[in-house]
């Protein structure tokens, strides 16, 4: 995904902050700054979504990310978790001099640390989704895992989880009925649980 600034005419100068943040945030991060009334001071670039299926590829794209802006900006901070690269992204980040936001993945990020330590407690076969996931849902899920061509392989996939939790940022009707049919399809127990953007509004004011 290009560069990209909330409200920033064209050929104005860059912001002092870049965020280079996962795709699968990057509605939410532009609504953050947009909200904090950062968007001459913030911009951010975004590596591809589509790396949740490919983890071991996220390190290096995001130290690509940095490399390539490194001398546009006077800060630079990333908003991922691990997502699954094993402690490498960390690694990397500490190479580069460059921090990230806290939390190991966008689920804690958006509901929490706390909250999300508690649903995870109360059942560990947990699948989350956000509004991202909710829209990418075939793409990502059924189509990403292979499932669209192979259904047999859900009970392998989804077999040892239990319940769906769709831990929405926006209060959106069309979403949540998506989010319901995305369990209902998988076979699990739905619950709805509202986040909005409080954690990442706050990592971003924080940045900016």
């Amino acid at each position: 995904m290009p560069m990209a600034s909330a409200s920033s005419p064209a050929g104005s100068p860059p912001g002092r902050t870049l965020l280079i943040a996962c795709g699968a945030l990057a509605r939410e991060t532009l609504a953050a700054i947009e909200a904090s009334g950062l968007q001459d001071r913030i911009r951010i670039t975004c590596v591809s979504a589509l790396l949740h299926n490919r983890p071991q590829h996220i390190p290096e794209a995001v130290r690509a990310k940095i490399r390539e802006h490194r001398d546009d900006f006077e800060r630079i901070f990333v908003l991922y978790g691990d997502c699954g690269t094993g402690g490498e992204l960390d690694r990397v980040l500490a190479e580069e001099g460059v921090e990230r936001i806290e939390g190991p993945h966008c689920y804690a990020f958006y509901a929490g640390q706390d909250v999300f330590d508690a649903l995870s407690d109360a059942e560990p076969g947990t699948f989350y989704l956000t509004d991202f996931l909710v829209r990418q849902f075939d793409t990502l899920v059924i189509e990403g895992l292979g499932l669209d061509r192979h259904p047999e392989l859900l009970p392998l996939y989804f077999g040892n989880y239990k319940r769906l939790v769709y831990l929405a940022q926006t209060e959106d009707p069309e979403l949540r009925a998506a989010a319901e049919a995305a369990a209902e399809r998988l076979g699990l127990a739905y619950e709805y649980r509202f986040t909005g953007l409080s954690g990442l509004a706050a990592f971003v004011r924080s940045a900016g």
